[in-house]
């Protein structure tokens, strides 16, 4: 069996988040991203699977700009 993880870049949790001046969306200029805690947890999940030897493979997925 195949496995599909979805995984999402998201702003770290230890960053304070700032909202541009303009007030049109969140500045992500020289801010610290991370990997979505909850995606990390499916990742783990997926690897303990394929150790069981449950599963075969394991596809992770990412949809967004190079950087992600």
């Amino acid at each position: 069996m195949k496995v599909l993880v979805a995984v999402k870049r998201v702003v770290d949790y230890n960053v304070k988040v700032r909202v541009k001046a303009d007030n049109s969306g969140v500045d992500l200029a020289n801010v610290k991203m991370s990997m979505n805690p909850f995606c990390e947890i499916a990742v783990e999940e997926a690897v303990r699977l394929k150790e069981k030897g449950v599963v075969t493979e394991i596809v992770a997925v990412s949809v967004g700009p190079t950087a992600a």
